[in-house]
């Protein structure tokens, strides 16, 4: 584990760190009580600032959506002292004016995946975190600032709506999620988002724009090839934002109410809960036991 604290995280797609103005890289491979992360977590600096970046999905892309170790990685970087998370995905639009090659920074959620893990408070240690914004909206803010400044097209807000995958939406599926108010779809960002939150750490989505899912008649069904290469279209914008982005946090502590999100959480009594099972979720917890 590192002694000096990593503040800031990218989690997203493995090219995301191949820059040339990222610094002293280096690998670090951790384990964590939940296995092992997705892949080695990539540590270096942007201007001075140090940062890690984690693949996803893994170098490669090995892992399915449902089959991200989603705890794993978020505590492995809690683990590393990370208090930003800015999170690069792609995503499919519901609405007409968010159209391919936009970015838009979503303010809210709905998890509509089946089969995951989704907290890390399970029997022995019962915690309710409050999710009605599950985005830190401070960070979401500096963020699409930073991506507006790196010459993107840019929305703030939206519902981002997580599927299980892998597969792509049904049309009848489609239309059924833009008819409940959605505006964004994609794989990843839950249970994520809230697994940050637990963990008192600021979370942020900069979702790319691949393609309008499938609800859209006038345009093509949304493709693997399609996805990937409007993400690579994106890529060098994705790491002008960051660049941006990642000194200018480096240099500020969370503004929000994110670090507190365990202070009126916890539910089980204080002398209930297994020692096996403090240890455990201590650096999860931290000082809220």
């Amino acid at each position: 584990m590192e002694h000096t604290p990593i503040k800031i995280a990218v989690i997203g797609g493995s090219g995301l760190y191949q820059m040339d103005t990222l610094a002293a890289v280096r690998e670090v491979r951790m384990t964590t009580p939940y296995g092992d992360p997705s892949d080695a977590l990539i540590i270096g600096e942007l201007k001075g600032t140090p940062v890690v970046f984690l693949p996803r999905h893994g170098r490669g892309h090995i892992h399915l959506p449902s089959d991200v170790p989603y705890r794993a990685n978020i505590y492995a970087l809690k683990q590393l002292g990370v208090q930003h998370i800015i999170s690069v995905s792609a995503c499919g639009s519901l609405r007409e004016h968010l159209a391919p090659g936009h970015i838009v920074i979503p303010n809210q959620l709905f998890d509509f995946t089946k089969n995951r893990a989704r907290t890390f408070f399970e029997q022995g240690l019962i915690a309710h975190v409050s999710s009605a914004d599950p985005f830190c909206g401070a960070l979401s803010t500096t963020l699409a600032d930073a991506c507006r400044e790196a010459g993107g097209t840019i929305h703030e807000g939206g519902a981002f709506i997580t599927i299980e995958g892998p597969r792509f939406s049904t049309k009848a599926e489609s239309h059924a999620f833009r008819a409940w108010g959605m505006d964004l779809i994609g794989m990843t960002t839950s249970p994520e988002a809230f697994l940050a939150r637990e963990a008192g750490m600021c979370y942020a989505v900069m979702a790319h724009v691949t393609d309008y899912d499938v609800w859209h008649e006038s345009e093509e069904p949304v493709t693997v090839d399609m996805v990937i290469e409007r993400l690579h279209a994106n890529l060098a914008l994705a790491q002008r934002a960051l660049t941006r982005l990642i000194p200018q946090l480096g240099h500020t502590e969370p503004a929000c109410e994110c670090t507190e999100s365990l202070a009126q959480a916890i539910l089980t009594a204080r002398d209930c809960i297994p020692a096996a099972v403090c240890d455990k979720l201590r650096v999860i917890v931290g000082d809220a036991l």
